[in-house]
């Protein structure tokens, strides 16, 4: 079985839901992506949990020394990042003109309830990200052990879907990625019973120590409150200067984490805000892009009302 040109024909961009129910059946449709692409000179690149790359890695035997491997638990911590620091960032490192084939498996059995909404909207921005892009993005998903709802976000975020047990492919009636961005776009669950802080222009710098101590108190170390630190300065210089000129701000601990939370009255407009790779020319928009690559984890819920951005920090 090749689920490789059936999905991606040269010149176009594919993105696949792989649906398969054990490791014969992740292997049988993993393995022949990889190999087609390495045949026809393509660079690959998999991006899957741990456990999965060592199933890839040993049964591709040689040929995984011209594979790029990366661990999805490592650099896909934060769904937010692997767009710019996965995805992005092998495609845009080769050649103009080179067709790119990248296995990415951002959702897993294990990952929690908050990082969830977060996965999913992930999935269904690849699509705009990678528009006319020459790249196919294979995801496999395990329907043995991911929720039934996961697998029907699944047929939403992704334009075809392979079955590995039959390796019958099939367009996707249910895609509708941008309706996935707008519904898992939901007010963040309440914050606990913590301070929160107002801030504006005056007191930026007083805000940054407020919440270095507040991190320290609750048992962040170096360098993650330094990342923090770094993290609560970009928000609330951006919540000044996009946001209303103001906002408030609140740090509590989070089942291992200490979560920084930031709320003013601007609307992000662009779903691909802080998801976008920033060319080196340019000034200034890197804010949001910076927090996705060194936070944990980073939720955001944002409308004309106003928007909240919350991130994690493991402890």
């Amino acid at each position: 079985m090749s689920v490789t040109e059936p999905f991606a024909p040269v010149g176009a961009f594919a993105h696949p839901a792989l649906f398969y129910g054990d490791e014969y059946e992740y292997l049988a449709g993993t393995l022949p992506f990889v190999r087609d692409a390495l045949a026809a000179g393509r660079p690959v690149a998999v991006a899957v949990p741990e456990e999965n790359l060592r199933l890839i890695r040993d049964a591709l035997g040689e040929d995984a020394d011209a594979v790029r491997f990366m661990d999805m638990r490592e650099v896909g911590r934060n769904p937010g990042r692997i767009i710019p620091a996965v995805l992005r960032a092998f495609a845009d490192a080769q050649p103009p003109g080179t067709r790119v084939s990248i296995i990415g498996e951002p959702i897993w059995a294990g990952r929690t309830a908050t990082e969830y909404p977060a996965c999913v909207q992930h999935e269904a921005l690849i699509n705009d990200a990678f528009r006319g892009a020459d790249v196919a993005i294979l995801c496999p998903y395990d329907i043995r052990r991911l929720d039934p709802l996961v697998i029907a976000d699944a047929f939403a975020t992704h334009p075809t879907v392979v079955r590995a047990g039959s390796g019958r492919q099939e367009d996707s009636a249910a895609y509708a990625p941008a309706d996935v961005v707008a519904r898992y776009n939901l007010p963040l669950p309440p914050a606990p019973d913590v301070p929160a802080f107002r801030f504006d222009e005056q007191s930026l710098s007083e805000t940054r120590h407020r919440a270095v101590g507040e991190a320290a108190r609750l048992g962040l170390t170096s360098p993650r409150r330094e990342d923090m630190a770094l993290a609560t300065a970009e928000l609330v210089t951006n919540s000044v200067m996009h946001g209303g000129g103001s906002g408030s701000f609140a740090v509590w601990g989070e089942d291992g984490y200490v979560v920084c939370e930031v709320r003013d009255k601007g609307h992000l407009t662009d779903p691909l805000a802080g998801r976008r790779p920033v060319p080196r020319e340019q000034r200034g928009g890197r804010g949001l892009l910076m927090i996705n690559l060194i936070a944990d984890l980073v939720r955001v819920h944002t409308g004309p009302a106003g928007t909240t951005i919350r991130c994690w920090f493991a402890l």
